[in-house]
C-alpha cells in the first residue's frame, strides 16, 4: 500500500510499486494525487501548444507509424517556409506563447534552412519554439538551439532495446539514446516519452521506462496509447487501452511533478472524451494542430489523427470549453517547465 502525501516533491516508485499502478490496484489514489499534483503546481492552467506539421515524409521505416517510408498510400507534402510562417503566424495572432514545429524524419530540409527559419521566427514574434524534427546530426541540433529554439522532443518510444529494434527496424537505439542526451547537454527543455501497449510490451518493460524517464530528468514527457494503422505491420495488433496510458501519466506526474504532460490525440482517437479526462489524471498540455487544411488529414502517424473538419477557431472554441467544464483554464503563455522549483534532488 503506498501512503497518500501533500507534498509537491517528486515520489520515486520502485519498479513492483509501478507494476502495481500499472495494474490498477490503487487507481483511486494515484489519480487523485497526480491530480492535486497538478494543480498544486501548474494552479489549474492548462498550457496551450499551436503545432504545425510541416512535412510527413520520413527516411525511417517503424511498423507502428502510418508515415513510415515504405507505406505507398500516403499522399506525402511538404511545406513551403513562407507556408510554415504563415501558419506560426496564426499561432501569434490566437496569442499562443510555444509553437510546435513537427515533421517526419525528413532531412530534404537543410540544417540552415531550418535555422532561418527559427531566426525568422524569433524577429517576428515573441514565441518559445518547440522542435520535433528526428534524428539530426549533433552539428545541426547545437545550430538550431544557437538560432533560438528552446525545446526538442524525441520520443524513445521504448527504453527496451528488443522492443526498440522490432518497432524500429534499422533504426540504432544507442545512437537515439545518446543524441537524446546531447540535446539535453545543449541547454534545450528537453522531452522524451512512450508508447504504451506497443506490439510486445509488458507491464515490466513499460515500468522499467518510466524509471528510464525519471532518471533522465526531462522538462517533457510525453506518452500515448497505441493505435493500429492499416497500412503497417502491425495493423492487426489491439489498440492500446486508455485506462493505462491514463496511469502512466498520472505516474509520471508524481514522480516528475514540474514537467509539462500533454493529453494526447490518440487517447481521444480510441475514447471519446479520453484527452480530457487526461487533464484530470496528470497532464496539463494540449497542442492543437495548425497545419494548414490542404494537408492537415495528410499527418497520418495513426487513424484518426488530424480528422476534424472544423475551422481552427471552432475547433480552439471547443477546446477552451471543455478544458473551462472541469474547472481548469487555458493558459497561451509560453508555459515553460517548471522542473527544476519541484525537485529536491537538486
Amino acid at each position: 500500500m503506498i501512503s497518500a502525501s501533500s507534498s509537491l516533491s517528486p515520489i520515486c516508485f520502485s519498479e513492483q510499486q509501478i507494476i502495481g499502478l500499472l495494474n490498477g490496484e490503487q487507481d483511486e489514489w494515484l489519480f487523485a494525487n497526480a491530480q492535486a499534483v497538478t494543480q498544486g503546481v501548474f494552479d489549474n492552467q492548462v498550457f496551450i501548444r499551436g503545432i504545425v506539421e510541416f512535412s510527413n515524409h520520413c527516411r525511417h521505416n517503424c511498423h507502428y507509424c502510418g508515415l513510415r517510408s515504405s507505406n505507398r498510400q500516403v499522399e506525402r507534402y511538404r511545406l513551403s517556409i513562407d507556408e510554415i510562417l504563415d501558419a506560426v503566424d496564426d499561432i501569434a495572432q490566437f496569442g499562443i506563447g510555444t509553437v510546435v514545429l513537427q515533421s517526419g524524419d525528413d532531412w530534404q530540409y537543410r540544417a540552415e534552412t531550418i535555422a532561418e527559419l527559427i531566426r525568422t521566427i524569433k524577429a517576428r514574434h515573441n514565441l518559445a519554439i518547440t522542435l520535433s524534427l528526428g534524428d539530426r546530426k549533433h552539428q545541426e541540433l547545437k545550430l538550431w538551439r544557437e538560432a533560438g529554439a528552446d525545446r526538442y522532443l524525441l520520443k524513445m518510444e521504448t527504453f527496451n532495446k528488443q522492443l526498440f529494434d522490432q518497432c524500429r527496424p534499422n533504426a540504432n537505439f544507442d545512437e537515439r539514446l545518446a543524441r537524446l542526451l546531447y540535446i539535453q547537454s545543449l541547454g534545450y527543455q528537453t522531452g522524451s516519452g512512450v508508447i504504451t501497449d506497443l506490439p510486445g510490451m509488458t507491464d515490466e518493460i513499460l515500468a522499467t521506462d518510466i524509471l528510464r524517464l525519471y532518471d533522465l530528468e526531462l522538462d517533457m514527457l510525453a506518452c500515448g496509447p497505441f493505435v493500429a494503422h492499416a497500412q503497417t505491420p502491425f495493423a492487426q495488433s489491439p489498440n492500446g487501452e486508455v485506462l493505462k496510458s491514463h496511469r502512466v501519466s498520472a505516474i509520471l506526474r508524481l514522480m516528475n511533478p514540474g514537467a509539462n504532460i500533454p493529453a494526447t490525440s490518440s487517447l481521444e482517437v480510441i475514447e471519446l472524451g479520453a484527452r480530457e479526462l487526461g487533464l484530470m489524471r496528470g497532464c496539463n498540455v494540449v497542442m492543437p494542430s495548425f497545419t494548414p487544411s490542404q494537408v492537415y488529414a495528410s499527418y497520418n502517424i495513426y487513424p484518426g489523427k488530424n480528422t476534424a473538419t472544423s475551422h481552427i477557431e471552432q475547433r480552439l472554441a471547443a477546446m477552451f470549453q471543455q478544458i473551462q467544464h472541469h474547472g481548469l483554464q487555458p493558459n497561451c503563455s509560453r508555459g515553460d517547465s517548471r522542473r527544476y522549483q519541484y525537485v529536491s534532488r537538486y
